[in-house]
Order: structure tokens, then sequence, then C-alpha cells
């Protein structure tokens, strides 16, 4: 009930982002309603929220822009978390501008990750999934272009993140995908699955175990939105988690052949 009367005073004022804390804000007075007080701090969270999905939409349009050219796959992409965020008309117009404000190849977008930094940098997991989210965007169009690579490892750097680790990362999520497919048995795929969790052949079982629990923790729907993930956001998180545990899966079989 609350959240409804959230999303109706942020058409009434054609505020985007109005409308997107009145429906968090809602959503967690429903839910104090139903269950009680306790847990979380509301308004914290939404505040986090709410910059998470500010700093993302201007994110994107920066990284589409990277490479000189925003391509059909990339701007789809972008359509679809619109679609899956259940804007309005007038709210997926004000996405669209601040999408395009980050496009604007003279757009400094060093201030928004210090304001992003500011709410949410005592969050790991949060700037974890931004980042991860915004890698998984650039491989949208089939390519990682060297420009979008660039960019993502000036934003890992503004989210505290030492080459080192941003090149770690990229790595691991390049290699989540593709392990339900008919080739999960050949060496490459087993190669890729070791480099998704972030371990090599070399790697004790007990080690491989201990990366796996700390991945799938990460991708956890409830700690993740605890942190201020948008709901609408978590299923990307399954998703990661999903190829994550294929992966697991495959290095555990062929170690027991």
């Amino acid at each position: 009930m609350f959240k409804f009367i959230g999303i109706v005073l942020g058409f009434i004022y054609h505020d985007f982002w109005l409308g997107l804390l009145g429906y968090i804000v809602g959503a967690f007075l429903d839910r104090i309603r139903v269950y009680g007080t306790g847990g979380m701090n509301p308004l914290q969270n939404t505040l986090r929220q709410a910059v998470f999905l500010e700093t993302l939409f201007i994110s994107m349009g920066k990284l589409a822009k990277a490479d000189g050219h925003v391509s059909q796959e990339e701007i789809d992409h972008v359509e679809m978390f619109m679609q899956k965020m259940g804007m309005t008309a007038d709210h997926r117009l004000q996405a669209i501008a601040l999408f395009k404000k980050g496009a604007d190849l003279s757009f400094d977008i060093k201030p928004t990750y210090t304001k992003f930094m500011s709410v949410c940098g005592h969050t790991k997991d949060l700037k974890q999934v931004m980042l991860v989210y915004l890698i998984v965007m650039a491989l949208a169009d089939g390519h990682f272009h060297p420009a979008e690579q660039a960019l993502l490892s000036d934003i890992s750097g503004y989210m505290g993140y030492d080459q080192a680790t941003f090149k770690h990362l990229v790595e691991m999520v390049l290699n989540q995908t593709n392990f339900g497919g008919s080739q999960v048995n050949s060496a490459e795929a087993l190669e890729g699955a070791y480099k998704a969790l972030g371990v090599t052949k070399e790697s004790t079982d007990a080690e491989i175990k201990r990366a796996h629990r700390k991945l799938m923790s990460q991708y956890h729907p409830d700690k993740l939105m605890g942190q201020g993930v948008p709901e609408d956001m978590i299923a990307m998180a399954t998703e990661q988690a999903k190829e994550i545990q294929l992966a697991y899966d495959l290095i555990k079989k062929s170690r027991s052949t």
C-alpha cells in the first residue's frame, strides 16, 4: 500500500528519484506493517539505492560511448534494465537523460564516483556488484573494447580497487559463463571454470571450496538487498551465482574422476 503511494507522489511531481525513493521507503513501511520493526535502517538503505541507480545509469552512458559508438546491443541492454525496473514513461525519460549525461564525451565521471563512495563506499559487495554489472554491460555487444576496459579500470580505481584486483575480477567475470553448454567437459571449459572462481589447477580442494563459498556469499540476494542493491538487479546477481555454481560443479566433477 505505502509503496504505491510513493509511486503516485513521484508521478504527481514528475520526479524519477522522488518516485523511486517513495517506492522503496513505502516498501519498507509495508514490510514493517506486516513483519514489525527491526532490521536495517530504511532511509539509509533508500539513499544507497538511489545513489547506486543514479551512478549506474550515468556509468552505462559513459561506458556505451567509450568506444565512440553506442551499439544497438548496448541500447537494448539498458532498455531491458528499465523494463525490469517497471519505469513509467516519464521516469524512463529521466533515466535516459542520465544515460545521455554520461554519454557526453565532455562529462567527467569522477565526481559521480566521489558521491557514490561517500554513500556506498563502505559496502564492499555493493561496489563489486556495480563493477561486475558494468563489466557485463561492456560485453553486451560481444566485444571488450580497449576504451571500455580503460574506463572500467578508472572506475575501479575511483572505488578503491588496485589494478591487480581489477584485472582479476575482469578475468573471473569473463569466465563466469557458458558452463551449461555441450563443451563443459573440455579442457578449455575446465580452465575457464578455475578462472571463474579465481583459483588455479594447483589450488587445493579446500582453497577452491573457500573461494566458491566466498563468491556465493557475495551474490546472496538477502545480503545484497541489505546493503542497498535494488531488488530488480538481484536477478543479475542470481545469474552470476548460477554460473559460479556450474563452474564449481565442473571442477568437482573433474577432480572426482
